[in-house]
């Protein structure tokens, strides 16, 4: 699922309520400018039972930030959300907790929206 044109500004709260498959490997969620800048690449691994972080501009991918836990299940819907300021991102987990990953590009509006891998999206808001 791609997401063009919708705003996404600093100080605003988005909430992503997302399913994993039940044979879910990995998942990602994208937020930036378009698909060759991305503020925030935020990919839940099953596999490794990790979330990698991580950024691209212009294509070019940044270093990895690894966060050695994933309070997300397979089959089973959750809710998490994002709020950002030009200096961070701060994730709050399905299951409360928060992780933090820097805003490398270091803008206050993004509107390119992307998920990819073996989840749906059961509903996305922007407040």
């Amino acid at each position: 699922m791609k997401v063009k044109d919708m705003t996404f500004k600093e100080g605003q709260e988005f909430k992503i309520r997302i399913k994993p498959d039940h044979d879910c490997s990995r998942f990602a969620i994208n937020i930036g400018h378009d698909p060759e800048n991305i503020a925030l690449h935020f990919n839940p691994r099953f596999d490794s039972n990790t979330i990698v972080c991580n950024h691209s501009s212009g294509g070019s991918w940044g270093d990895e930030q690894h966060e050695g836990f994933l309070p997300f299940s397979r089959g089973e819907e959750c809710k998490f959300y994002i709020n950002f300021n030009m200096e961070m991102f701060y994730i709050k987990l399905p299951d409360g907790s928060m992780m933090n990953f820097p805003n490398r590009l270091g803008d206050v509006k993004y509107k390119f929206f992307d998920v990819s891998g073996d989840a749906r999206i059961v509903g996305i808001k922007i407040k």
